[in-house]
């Protein structure tokens, strides 16, 4: 009661009045709209009173459906006037898949994310507001009456809204999946692949340029329906094979004969092959292989040449490829080293002669003075 009366008496002073002055013209007020409503003062009132329960049990549930939807970790939408929207689970909106299936069809430069331990697509917000205020979006508008208007920034954030409303794109941020863990890999053990990022799901689906969302909408999966009725249709006719016409029957029986010889003939060669070896091996070291690359990564047609080659150590064929390739690189060097000596001969010839004259008298003048120590 006391903080009714200091607001009554706050508001009577606004409008240069007492309190009792202030109720009175209020009161006045309020007879003049139940007239106008065609209601007397005490229905009026107790409408006006209903009206504000009503207002007040609004508030308090929407609060409620807030609390909830934080404690479960269900995400939100900034919805008009910056109020947070909880987001919940039903049928898309037709408007919404309207224009998810439009941005899908535009480059929005996705890249390939870890969300749940699935591969999805995701994009950044600048991008798609960027389309949705394209000249191609007004076209698409034009000849699809479910795609909203956009006429500026604000419409273009509010349209694009509708794709968290309806479950169809999450806002993500980047995560560590050992976050909170003792037992996560080091990071010099840990493989990651560059630019493939694992993401989580805020609770809070703002929209700036900068953020990053999630498509959750795959679009028409019509080549996972073909593919799926193609594999159905393939264990039907499997199931179905005593009903075949006996033609066909007996084409397949003998298509089967002859993959199953070929498949024979293959292992009966890599035992002989084996067997050949092992013979060789003691007898002819170090040892024949009928088809050596039979086994190696390499083509089809490359697996049957040569048709024999003798065992090779991986130590020496490391050390050939090696030598190769040091003599290569020695013939280069050779190469220009006999050039410049052939350059520089004439010069050197004569620098020799003069150090070998030089050298000669230095030993003369050393022998002399041995001699001269000797006969003392």
């Amino acid at each position: 009661m006391a903080a009714m009366q200091q607001q009554l008496a706050i508001e009577a002073q606004k409008r240069g009045m007492t309190p009792q002055q202030f109720q009175q013209w209020q009161r006045q007020q309020i007879e003049n709209d139940a007239k106008k409503a065609g209601m007397t003062f005490e229905q009026y009132v107790n409408k006006l009173k209903q009206q504000a329960y009503e207002q007040h049990m609004a508030q308090q549930q929407q609060m409620a459906q807030q609390q909830a939807a934080q404690q479960s970790g269900q995400p939100q939408a900034q919805g008009q006037g910056g109020q947070q929207v909880p987001i919940t689970p039903g049928a898309p909106d037709p408007k919404a898949l309207a224009l998810a299936k439009w941005l899908r069809g535009q480059d929005l430069k996705t890249r390939t994310c870890i969300l749940n331990g699935q591969r999805k697509d995701m994009f950044r917000v600048k991008r798609a507001l960027r389309a949705l205020q394209s000249p191609a979006y007004k076209t698409a508008c034009s000849k699809n009456s479910l795609l909203p208007s956009v006429t500026d920034a604000t419409s273009a954030s509010e349209t694009f809204k509708l794709l968290p409303l309806s479950l169809l794109a999450l806002r993500v941020s980047k995560s560590d999946p050992h976050e909170g863990h003792n037992h996560g890999p080091s990071p010099k053990s840990q493989k990651r692949v560059k630019g493939l990022w694992t993401v989580k799901i805020e609770q809070q689906q703002d929209i700036s340029d900068e953020l990053h969302y999630v498509w959750l909408y795959e679009g028409p999966q019509w080549k996972t329906k073909l593919y799926a009725a193609g594999a159905l249709v393939l264990i039907m006719a499997v199931v179905m094979f005593p009903l075949w016409p006996m033609k066909l029957r007996i084409g397949v029986w003998y298509l089967s004969m002859g993959m199953l010889g070929l498949i024979g003939l293959f292992f009966a060669m890599a035992i002989f092959r084996a067997i050949l070896f092992a013979v060789t091996y003691f007898a002819v070291p170090p040892g024949l292989w009928l088809y050596p690359n039979l086994f190696e990564d390499v083509g089809f047609f490359d697996s049957f040449r040569p048709v024999w080659g003798w065992q090779e150590d991986k130590k020496k064929k490391g050390k050939k490829s090696k030598d190769g390739a040091a003599a290569g690189d020695s013939k280069k060097s050779s190469k220009a080293s006999e050039k410049a000596k052939s350059a520089g001969t004439a010069g050197t010839t004569n620098k020799g002669t003069a150090t070998a004259a030089v050298t000669s008298l230095k030993d003369r003048d050393l022998n002399a003075r041995i001699e001269e120590v000797e006969d003392d």
